[in-house]
């Protein structure tokens, strides 16, 4: 079976698995499951970002929030700890259930084990292709949920995620993210972020 043929297969199963989000979002006036729209709107930044990424990275942008909402945020601790447990747990359960569908088309353990290594973010600043992905993430946010997300905190909060989050990106994705569209309030909170 031709790559690109079974990259679009993963694709459709990886978007099967999280169309049965109890959660959703309007899109357009429409109601789709929000770990559905996610995926797909990880597959578009990545491919505006680095139309030449690998299989893999492809494969685990679509994948990164895989099924996500079976393991929920209110099962662990409230507290900073509790927090990172989660995420923590949250990237190994998105690996192992990435894992499990691309063995189950054909793919091989080397494709398979790289899709989990990004997954997981490991290597952050050292590996290329998790530092892209970490790029993408941040993109993403920024693009489609920031606005959101500035509605329900306070200023300092959100001044906090925003230099939490451009730590995390390279220069390749700060040029990015400064050619993003922003509404007044958030252009001004970044500008705040960045001084």
């Amino acid at each position: 079976m031709p790559s690109e043929k079974l990259l679009l297969e993963a694709y459709n199963l990886f978007d099967k698995a999280n169309a049965k989000d109890p959660n959703s979002e309007k899109v357009d006036s429409t109601l789709v499951p929000k770990e559905l729209i996610y995926g797909q709107r990880m597959t578009k930044t990545l491919e505006d970002f680095n139309p030449n990424a690998s299989e893999a990275l492809k494969l685990a942008a679509r994948s990164q929030h895989i099924c996500r909402w079976e393991i929920a945020r209110d099962s662990y601790l409230m507290d900073r700890i509790g927090y990172l447990k989660w995420r923590e747990d949250l990237k190994k359960f998105h690996a192992k259930r990435a894992s499990e569908i691309l063995e189950s088309i054909g793919y091989g353990s080397d494709v398979i084990a790289r899709v989990s290594f990004l997954i997981q973010k490991k290597k952050l600043k050292r590996d290329e292709e998790t530092q892209t992905l970490e790029d993408v993430i941040c993109l993403v946010f920024l693009t489609f949920y920031f606005n959101d997300f500035l509605e329900k905190h306070n200023d300092e909060k959100v001044i906090d995620i925003l230099q939490k989050t451009w730590r995390k990106m390279s220069e390749k994705g700060h040029q990015a993210a400064l050619t993003l569209s922003y509404s007044e309030k958030a252009l001004d909170l970044i500008k705040r972020a960045l001084a």
